[in-house]
């Protein structure tokens, strides 16, 4: 049985020492705090971030990109957007817009339609930046993130070209804390601890040397995926190698897409002796926390110390 040596007393401190400051309130001192306003500060244009210029701040943002979406409202972007892709699902002001607009196969005349001087994207099909610059419409095109640090890069960049630097910068070191946090109170491991990780119900799964692996690697967790086909870091597992590898924790990262949880896949044939299953080790994770490489990777980070400590229960 695996072991996990808990953070000790130190860490405890540290993570109490958060929260306190998290929960605290003026109303339980009889000191009276005073507060300074912080002066608004005008951002100066112009401005070039992420291969791109803009010489005055964008007040009609078009975000294509469900992920770029969440970064924009993060930082304090949200009021500049008017329109989104139609994965674009969080957060509620995002939906609430109504917009429909296709990331996958983008329509220029709708996109120009909103008058945007900005448009975000995570995916070119081949003339979207061309098109679109052609009407002088600026375009910052930034694919999936490859590490947490391009993550952050992407945060700031927003923040930079939106005109919300401050909060872009605040919100990427707050989130780099939390990380941490999080990793730390879980503490290290004494014996190796392998996983599964679902992208749906066909059994096609991510190597370490992927954006979500490498979170996991985090934690100093075995991927059962790792080497089983060379050169692909999205292989697709057969049942009989998962039942195999035995991993001692399932996640599914398609509970939305295709309805998995934690009955659906102690009911699959051969999977009843599973050490995961036996231990009711299975983590339910938000399929689009899990596919995004936004500011709720924290929640994904969270949600695999979750899974380690049923681990820890069971040892």
């Amino acid at each position: 049985m695996k072991v996990i040596r808990r953070a000790g007393f130190a860490g405890l401190f540290v993570l109490s020492a958060i929260s306190i400051v998290a929960c605290s309130s003026s109303d339980t001192t009889s000191e009276t705090t005073v507060v300074t306003a912080t002066p608004v500060v005008e951002p100066d244009y112009p401005v070039t971030a992420g291969g791109i210029t803009l010489t005055e701040q964008p007040k009609r943002i078009v975000s294509l990109s469900p992920t770029h979406t969440e970064m924009l409202y993060a930082i304090g972007a949200g009021d500049q957007v008017v329109a989104v892709d139609e994965y674009s699902n969080f957060p509620a002001e995002a939906v609430a817009l109504g917009t429909k607009l296709s990331g996958y196969e983008p329509s220029i005349e709708a996109i120009a339609g909103y008058e945007p001087d900005l448009v975000v994207a995570s995916y070119d099909p081949g003339n979207l930046v061309e098109q679109l610059n052609a009407l002088d419409i600026p375009v910052y095109l930034a694919g999936g993130a490859a590490s947490l640090d391009q993550a952050y890069e992407q945060i700031e960049q927003l923040g930079a070209l939106t005109g919300n630097s401050e909060v872009a910068t605040q919100l990427t070191t707050r989130m780099k804390d939390e990380i941490a946090a999080a990793v730390a109170s879980v503490g290290s491991l004494s014996e190796p601890v392998s996983y599964f990780y679902e992208l749906d119900n066909t059994y096609y799964t991510v190597t370490s040397n992927t954006f979500v692996g490498q979170i996991f690697k985090l934690f100093g967790l075995e991927n059962i995926a790792d080497g089983v086909e060379a050169g692909n870091d999205y292989p697709q597992l057969s049942s009989e190698v998962i039942v195999a590898s035995d991993p001692d924790l399932i996640f599914l990262a398609d509970t939305k897409c295709c309805g998995q949880t934690s009955e659906t896949v102690s009911a699959r044939d051969g999977w009843q002796k599973m050490d995961a299953v036996v231990n009711k080790r299975i983590v339910q994770l938000d399929d689009d926390v899990a596919s995004r490489w936004g500011p709720r990777i924290v929640e994904l980070v969270t949600s695999i110390g979750k899974g380690l400590s049923l681990v820890e229960a069971g040892s």
